[in-house]
């Protein structure tokens, strides 16, 4: 009698806790995978030409090495640095502009980093004739290998980058206020002598 019960109170207590868990599930929804405030994106006053510059000139005064972009308006960058003698860490940014054709573009950009550190690797040889293979361990080889990737998703260094690429548009503006306007003179009209009578 004493076994029915406790056998009872596993099943209640089994189901309680099954069912807490599926409540507990249903208040606390999945982070949203799409949102309208993300640090990606931003608008700058200016045609696409002006912003797409200042966006270039961005990212080389930072050091990115730029590659040969195969769309117009895209490009990608990236830099590397060494905290430590074993540790390479490789950041990754691609932008694209667009002129939102109204007097202002848009600018997107994405990062990702990369960390690669010198790790021992276990070399080996095989030797042998047909099917008698024998392999042996031969030492080891010191290579770089990746530990980590990720995207960046830090709002501080999109706003940096932003603020650097706003900055730059201020001095395309400013540039272009300093440029003289030439104005030509009209042309005057040339008056047609009077035919005289004879």
């Amino acid at each position: 009698m004493r076994y029915h019960q406790s056998k009872d109170r596993n099943v209640t207590w089994a189901c309680a806790v099954t069912a807490a868990l599926l409540v507990g599930c249903a208040h606390h929804p999945p982070p949203r995978q799409f949102t309208a405030d993300a640090p990606f994106s931003r608008n700058f006053a200016g045609t696409g030409d002006s912003v797409c510059w200042s966006v270039k000139r961005a990212l080389l005064s930072q050091g990115y090495m730029l590659d040969r972009p195969n769309d117009s308006g895209v490009m990608t960058g990236s830099r590397d640095q060494q905290p430590t003698p074993k540790m390479n860490i490789t950041t990754r940014l691609q932008t694209t502009c667009a002129d939102n054709r109204n007097g202002t573009s848009i600018v997107f950009v994405t990062a990702t980093r990369e960390q690669n550190q010198l790790q021992k690797m276990q070399q080996s040889t095989s030797m042998g004739v047909g099917p008698a293979t024998l392999t042996l361990p031969s030492g080891s080889a010191k290579v770089l290998g990746t530990v980590r990737r990720e995207t960046v998703s830090d709002p501080d260094f999109y706003n940096q980058f932003f603020a650097l690429v706003q900055n730059f548009v201020d001095q395309e503006k400013l540039s272009l206020a300093a440029v003289p306007t030439v104005v030509h003179p009209a042309p005057q009209s040339q008056s047609q002598p009077s035919a005289s009578n004879p």
